[in-house]
């Protein structure tokens, strides 16, 4: 089977599980994000072990469903949990659920992550909107293009959607909420950064590391659905200099669920005003 033929076919199960609902927003949930998928309406959950040629989750906090139903009053389809590039997957494999969302439908995609804070002036807790990344995962579009989708070379000039990013501001000040706003760096994993790498890639130019979503945002951009990217900040390169300090994933997912009600809050809003 080809790849696109395996999207189709994915595409064909979600759509026969969906009946008339037509998802219009594409939403990707990181580690101990998952709360906001609890807030859908009338959800239709839909594992992914069920679905064709689809690949399973296996990361700490992420439970491995699409959820589909009403969120702000428009049908969104999320993930509850991604695909990554460290447990062994290939990079179409990684991505096979953007191309699925976009098979069927979907005209914005909003994606989340837990990240380390490279940048100084951040702390545990905080929220990152990503206004640009530094991809240093394999890309996704590497092999034969996908022409049903989009161009060979597709523009990466504005990878997150700039208007979309004014508006999250505008919510975020009316909410009381403080955000950052800063580059994120996508390398593969699974181990976490050493005190050096966390310097490198400040030198670099990144705030935020991470080991997803660069490659989701490639494929989105690569069919032109507008995308809204934030990360929460579970960690912070400073706190490795203390000689007794230890990343901690049990602790990461602690401190993206602290921080999801806010984030959550942010992302109905901005559904509601699409």
């Amino acid at each position: 089977m080809t790849y696109l033929e395996t999207i189709n076919a994915a595409a064909a199960y979600v759509r026969k599980q969906l009946g008339k609902l037509e998802p219009t927003v594409g939403i990707v949930l990181g580690s101990g994000l998952g709360k906001l998928a609890e807030q859908i309406e009338n959800p239709v959950v839909i594992p992914y072990k069920d679905i064709p040629g689809f690949p399973v989750s296996t990361a700490i906090g992420h439970k491995g469903n699409f959820i589909v139903g009403q969120l702000s009053g428009k049908t969104v389809i999320a993930m509850q949990g991604r695909i990554h590039y460290y447990e062994g997957y290939e990079m179409t494999q990684v991505t096979l659920p953007i191309r699925v969302m976009k098979v069927i439908g979907i005209q914005y995609l909003f994606v989340s992550n837990a990240a380390g804070g490279t940048n100084l002036g951040f702390r545990v807790g905080d929220l990152m909107i990503i206004k640009d990344h530094i991809n240093l995962l394999p890309n996704p579009l590497i092999g034969p293009n996908l022409e049903d989708f989009g161009p060979r070379f597709p523009d990466m000039t504005r990878p997150y959607d700039p208007s979309l990013i004014r508006l999250a501001e505008r919510v975020a000040a009316k909410e009381g909420i403080v955000l950052r706003k800063g580059v994120y760096v996508a390398c593969t994993g699974p181990c976490y950064e050493t005190p050096a790498e966390y310097g490198y890639f400040r030198t670099i130019g990144a705030d935020a590391v991470g080991m997803s979503t660069a490659p989701e945002v490639i494929v989105a951009r690569h069919s032109s659905i507008p995308v809204f990217g934030m990360s929460v900040i579970t960690d912070v390169a400073h706190a490795t200099d203390d000689e007794d300090y230890v990343t901690d994933g049990e602790a990461i997912v602690k401190a993206a669920d602290a921080a999801a009600d806010k984030m959550s809050l942010i992302f109905r809003k901005l559904i509601e005003k699409l």
